[in-house]
């Protein structure tokens, strides 16, 4: 089941990666990301989770959410269904505007568990709030 989430979390990270309304995608299994080479010397998947910010900070984020009728909106991580999450909101909701700006937590990133459905369907479901 672990392979079946790496392998769908790094096609959609380089779906989103592509996508004119995603400024940067983390995902260490991305030839782009700064760990990549400690990764994929460490790890043989690269996980089912992965974050990315979205042009237009919180707003934009929040209506990407919103727009989801596949994903479910919930910051559990641990599902073969596929979550989504703004961190800023949820899970780093305690934090102070600094605290999460020092973790890198800003107001348009989005964190996706990526769970076992047709990635086509995943993406699909993810452009109707991307546009």
């Amino acid at each position: 089941r672990m392979k079946a989430h790496s392998d769908n979390a790094l096609q959609l990270a380089r779906y989103l990666e592509a996508h004119a309304a995603v400024s940067r995608v983390y995902y260490p299994g991305l030839e782009s990301h700064p760990q990549h080479e400690l990764a994929c010397r460490q790890q043989s998947g690269h996980s089912g989770v992965l974050s990315f910010d979205v042009k237009g900070g919180q707003a934009t984020a929040w209506k990407l959410i919103d727009s989801t009728r596949l994903v479910s909106i919930t910051a559990n991580l641990g599902d073969t269904k596929t979550t989504i999450t703004h961190p800023a909101t949820t899970t780093h909701g305690r934090l102070t505007e600094e605290e999460r700006a020092e973790a890198g937590i800003g107001d348009g990133l989005v964190r996706i568990a990526v769970g076992l459905e047709d990635i086509e369907d995943i993406q699909a479901d993810l452009d109707r709030g991307l546009g």
